[in-house]
């Protein structure tokens, strides 16, 4: 916990590549950062036990107003997991000794022309774009390199 009483964030969070049939990719403009920082959905575990689904799908809905239970619509976890340093600009938000975080990777496969409804604290701006353009405009290598793997998850 914070010396002002916040709770410190899980440093196990999912990545969550949102994506139409015909592998067009949402990507979201972070708030919280000057720099042209592109993602994917993102969020970390409310608490240690939460399943990872659960976890995605709150955070879907919570950054993009998509309800990953909606008709049409399939949450796939792709079994990958990522291992990265945090951000040394957000290590504030973790425990002291953290560094690492956890990262499970999943696919949400939406309909064509699915609305968003972006969360401004979260994020600025959405673009759908073809997943060789989205990876490309990544951020985060893991971001990028999840992409890349789309067309494989998607074919099977």
């Amino acid at each position: 916990m914070h010396r002002d009483g916040a709770m410190y964030k899980i440093p196990e969070s999912v990545l969550v590549v949102v994506h139409t049939p015909a592998l067009d990719v949402l990507l979201l403009r972070r708030a919280d950062s000057a720099e042209d920082f592109w993602q994917s959905v993102t969020g970390s575990k409310d608490f240690a036990g939460e399943d990872w689904a659960v976890t995605a799908a709150r955070e879907v809905a919570e950054e993009t107003g998509i309800q990953a239970a909606a008709a049409g619509c399939a949450l796939r976890d792709w079994g990958m997991e990522n291992i990265y340093s945090i951000y040394p600009q957000w290590r504030h938000r973790y425990a002291p000794d953290v560094c690492l975080n956890t990262e499970r990777v999943f696919g949400l496969c939406v309909p064509a022309q699915t609305p968003v409804a972006l969360n401004p604290r979260e994020h600025t701006a959405y673009a759908w774009m073809g997943w060789r353009e989205a990876a490309d405009r990544c951020y985060s290598p893991s971001n990028a390199e999840a992409i890349l793997w789309l067309p494989r998850f998607v074919g099977r």
